[in-house]
């Protein structure tokens, strides 16, 4: 590269008008510069500050301007001060004078610094952050905790008795826990928004739109979070909100290497162009596969075809996950080989030390992944690959918005200036993306059709009206309105609701028995398994209808030994049900989420129409649990594995049976015992230390 003869066309760009073609030469002269060490002269610096990228400012060659700029976009994000970009700055300028804000913007952007910096500087009293999945929620938790926890209750689980201050963090379904125990929200923060489409999240949309409209009207401020969208079609939901387009504003360059017009469909070309990628580069790469079939066709590839490591690290933890969850595990092989999994199904504590892992120059050198890697966490690479054209559990082609989002995870600043994009198979045509967020009909049972009614049609407001009658007529006004009011009701499907109160109301007698869910004798849950389980088929495992409900009942009543046993040992019970480990973990999260929400319903409801005096919370809280100690469920989203805990219990160091236990109160306790103390305990081995190292890190507060 010759740099005058670029710093002459970066030039040329910025007296042209064009930024971005300006920013884009001047992130590969970065790049140069960094890679071959060389020193920023004054003319770089100036184009930095020209083109708005001023944290890349470097002060010891800048000139007393650009040293200027650099300290005034400084601000505090958390006990220490960031320096901006020109985007970011204006962003957070808008925020503070109380806009409104929904922005799309590139993964690199940094968004994440904006809500950080205006909780410094405004310091509001209750800021909701929804975020769409488990795993972003413990890396904003962590991210905040580390900054603000002197200050706020930083809170991620239900129940939890609120302080004068508080941040609240967590997946759209955990958010109704809250509407009517917050009185007023500074500012509700969603980040993906664009999942409020059916279009791009179908199962959980309805549960974020409801969110949205209930939380959305205590919120005096609203900032939506979002990438690669052009424009948003007219909605109820961003209504009197600004819509900012900063796709333009790229702080990273994508260098894109079209592979597949040679592979064609050939498979086997298809693999070695893979391997040749990792081999020759030698860095951090991210394997999109789309599909659990193809993550196994590239862990095969890859178990076959890439030496043992011997990374002291990652033989450490190969180790664990063999004593842990058993020695067959394809996951085991593929880390001794320095590569991890992500497809959202994992226990969520393995997902994080994995990233944890990829983050470490002695770990894991490639993930392989689903679109779970978009979602739940954000990660970059200097690498992307696009193994497989298609979305997520589809034979669908990747449209043009979610390639872009996989995409987005290469580059990151201050690491990698450039990002690397393989493209095996061929990418979607490129286009503008508009963000439709219609009312889904699903959700018009919990809508007030006079506070909404200039965004529903005819049609929607006949069926609300109809809906309530119904279900007035089953329920009585009073409890129905009251259920409503409470926000208690799971499901975010109102015929699901009416259909199972018409039900009850109906065949009252088949629904003898229900206490029986309560027993400690699984035996006894056969019949209310089955019959509760068989409202919502198809969504209980693999196979046919029949197997389905036969494997998940039995899955179910081995679960209940969750605590008390191991994984291998629990597998080996489940062996005769055909249950591998990968399937125990789709079904125990199908069990704490679906099925929990399914009986709390089913328990609400015939409270009211059958007036029997039965309740089945306390099984609902073991299901919703995964039949674990309540902490110690939070405790993985925390980052600590059941397995370390039981350890702790066992030895006497920490109670996890006692009642009075909360997330908080054990967060106290930990800090009470100490990190040192608990790596001194001779029943913990070496990765067990590397995993607490990382948990405490996610419960210290940032010395100043």
């Amino acid at each position: 590269m010759n740099i005058f003869d670029t710093c002459q066309s970066i030039n040329d760009s910025l007296a042209e008008g064009n930024d971005r073609s300006a920013r884009n030469e001047l992130i590969k002269l970065l790049d140069y510069h960094e890679r071959n060490d060389i020193e920023y002269s004054p003319l770089v610096n100036h184009f930095i500050r020209a083109t708005g990228l001023y944290p890349y400012l470097k002060i010891e060659t800048s000139s007393w301007t650009e040293r200027y700029v650099h300290e005034v976009f400084k601000v505090d994000v958390g006990g220490k001060k960031t320096t901006l970009h020109r985007e970011q700055s204006s962003l957070l300028k808008r925020l503070i004078d109380g806009e409104s804000i929904a922005v799309s913007a590139p993964t690199s952007f940094g968004k994440s610094f904006v809500i950080d910096a205006f909780i410094s500087i405004k310091k509001p009293t209750n800021v909701v952050i929804i975020v769409p999945t488990i795993a972003l929620t413990d890396e904003t938790r962590r991210r905040l905790y580390r900054k603000f926890a002197n200050e706020y209750k930083i809170i991620t689980t239900t129940e939890v008795e609120l302080a004068d201050k508080n941040i609240f963090i967590f997946p759209q379904e955990r958010a109704m826990y809250y509407v009517n125990k917050i009185e007023q929200i500074d500012i509700l923060v969603v980040d993906e928004f664009y999942k409020a489409s059916s279009k791009y999240d179908k199962s959980r949309s309805p549960s974020l739109l409801k969110a949205m409209i209930k939380l959305g009207q205590i919120s005096k401020q609203k900032y939506f979070l979002a990438p690669n969208i052009t424009a948003i079609e007219e909605n109820v939901f961003t209504k009197d909100m600004k819509f900012e387009d900063k796709l333009g504003f790229n702080t990273v360059f994508l260098e894109k290497f079209n592979l597949y017009p040679e592979i064609g469909r050939d498979e086997i070309a298809k693999g070695n162009a893979l391997l040749k990628i990792l081999n020759e580069s030698r860095t951090k790469s991210l394997i999109y596969a789309a599909s659990y079939p193809q993550i196994d066709k590239v862990s095969n590839l890859l178990n076959e075809s890439i030496p043992i490591s011997t990374k002291p690290l990652l033989t450490s933890f190969a180790n664990w996950l063999t004593l842990n969850y058993g020695a067959n595990w394809k996951l085991t092989n593929l880390i001794k080989r320095g590569v991890g999994i992500h497809n959202g199904q994992l226990h969520r504590s393995i997902s994080q030390i994995q990233v944890k892992l990829f983050e470490e120059s002695e770990g894991l050198d490639s993930i392989i992944s689903t679109s779970s890697i978009i979602e739940g966490v954000n990660t970059s690479a200097e690498n992307v690959i696009i193994w497989r054209n298609r979305k997520s559990g589809s034979n669908s082609l990747l449209d043009s918005f979610t390639f872009k989002n996989i995409i987005g995870r290469g580059g990151r600043m201050f690491k990698y200036f450039i990002g690397k994009i393989y493209l095996l198979e061929a990418p979607p045509t490129e286009g503008e993306i508009e963000l439709a967020i219609p009312f889904p009909d699903t959700i018009l049972g919990d809508i007030d059709a006079d506070l909404y009614k200039e965004s529903l049609n005819n049609e929607q407001i006949a069926k609300i009206i109809e809906f309530k009658e119904e279900m007035y007529d089953l329920l009585g006004k009073a409890s129905f309105d009251r259920l409503l009011k409470e926000n208690i009701l799971q499901s975010n499907n109102s015929e699901f609701i009416k259909a199972t109160a018409k039900q009850m109301k109906e065949n009252p007698d088949e629904w003898n028995g229900l206490s029986y869910l309560n027993s400690n004798d699984p035996e006894s849950w056969d019949r209310l398994l089955w019959k509760i389980i068989s409202l919502h088929p198809g969504e209980w495992g693999d196979g046919p209808y029949g197997n389905q409900h036969r494997k998940f009942v039995a899955f179910i009543k081995v679960l209940v030994d969750n605590w008390g046993s191991t994984i291998p040992d629990l597998l080996d019970r489940l062996d005769d049900s055909d249950i591998d480990i990968e399937q125990f973990f789709k079904l125990e999260r199908i069990a704490a989420f679906n099925l929990s929400s399914l009986i709390s319903d089913i328990n609400i409801l015939q409270r009211e129409i059958l007036n029997n005096e039965t309740d089945v919370s306390p099984f609902v809280s073991r299901v919703s649990h995964a039949f674990l100690p309540p902490v110690v469920y939070h405790l993985e989203e925390y980052g600590l594995p059941r397995m370390i805990s039981r350890k702790l219990h066992q030895n006497d160091v920490i109670n996890f049976l006692n009642p009075d236990l909360n997330i908080h109160n054990t967060i106290e306790l930990f800090h009470k015992i100490g990190r040192d103390q608990i790596l001194d305990m001779e029943f913990i081995d070496s990765f067990d230390k590397y995993i607490i190292e990382y948990f405490y890190e996610g419960i210290t507060v940032l010395q100043e």
